[in-house]
């Protein structure tokens, strides 16, 4: 029987690693190995903080306690810098150590150095940022939006950077079409994400709502609010004008919008009369939402 033991996968996939060389060699100031990446211990008055930073709030407290670590133990991770001009860097990925070495007193830290051009740099700090695990599922879609607009990832590239399949990524952005209040209520963990997926099945914004209010006052499982959320869906059908004129293959079609829904990322609509006429609408919120329908679409 063979002992071996299966090997963990990354959580994330190639994550950073894919961003940031492996191969890395440690360095003193001054002394240049002629590697792309390298290691220094950086002084921290040198460091400029990321531009591109998603991440504006941190926890004082915590702070402090990673503050009283770095005391006693060091720094066990460095931070990852791109170089400006001699003597000038500017983070890529670590804010939260370098604020913490910063009020832990040190007068430099160890620093990953590499080379980053500015997208570079907006995609490894979103990638970062999305590893933390306090992050909610709001602030997840956010990142998800983020590097799918703003780095020009196509979904099957954004699932290889942080290893997650395009169900699971189309699921979190399917989450930015939901009430603002409703995306508040999940930052804030007043109801879950599987609260949230039954409620964006619901068509009509005042009834999600409704039952948002609801979970809460209630403590409502995420099984009832799914029951909750067929129900309206099987009487808003029941009183449609236009179920009569539905073709017998109905039950087909509907199948199928659910399948279209899931696979872009929307709320789509088929119509059908007797004669098999129809149409199929693909609603989008913005210029960005369009342009990622358009990438799915291939055009």
């Amino acid at each position: 029987m063979s002992d071996k033991k299966p090997k963990k996968r990354n959580a994330l996939g190639r994550g950073l690693g894919a961003l940031l060389d492996d191969s890395l060699v440690f360095e003193t100031p001054g002394r240049h190995t002629g590697t792309a990446s390298r290691m220094n211990a950086i002084p921290l008055g040198q460091i400029e903080v990321n531009p591109f930073q998603p991440r504006t709030d941190f926890d004082q407290e915590s702070l402090k306690e990673l503050a009283d670590s770095i005391r006693t133990q060091g720094i066990i991770q460095p931070v990852t810098v791109r170089q400006l001009s001699p003597g000038k860097y500017q983070l890529i990925a670590g804010e939260r150590r370098l604020q913490a070495a910063r009020m832990a007193g040190l007068k430099e830290i160890p620093s990953f150095i590499r080379t980053a051009n500015d997208q570079e740099m907006l995609e490894m700090a979103l990638i970062e940022n999305i590893q933390r695990e306090d992050l909610n599922a709001i602030e997840i879609a956010l990142s998800y939006q983020r590097l799918l607009s703003e780095c020009n990832l196509k979904q099957e590239e954004l699932g290889d950077r942080v290893g997650k399949n395009r169900t699971t990524i189309t699921n979190y952005l399917r989450l930015l079409k939901l009430p603002p209040d409703i995306q508040i209520g999940i930052r804030d963990k007043k109801i879950s994400m599987g609260h949230a997926r039954a409620l964006i099945n619901i068509e009509n914004i005042d009834a999600q709502l409704s039952i948002y209010r609801k979970i809460i006052k209630e403590e409502l499982s995420v099984r009832q609010v799914e029951a909750m959320a067929r129900a309206i869906g099987n009487n808003a059908r029941e009183k449609s004008p236009s179920k009569a004129a539905q073709p017998a293959d109905d039950a087909e079609l509907r199948q199928l919008q659910q399948t279209l829904s899931s696979h872009f990322g929307s709320r789509i609509k088929i119509t059908a009369n007797h004669n098999h006429r129809g149409e199929i609408r693909i609603p989008f919120v913005s210029t960005e939402d369009l342009n990622r329908i358009l990438e799915i679409l291939d055009l």
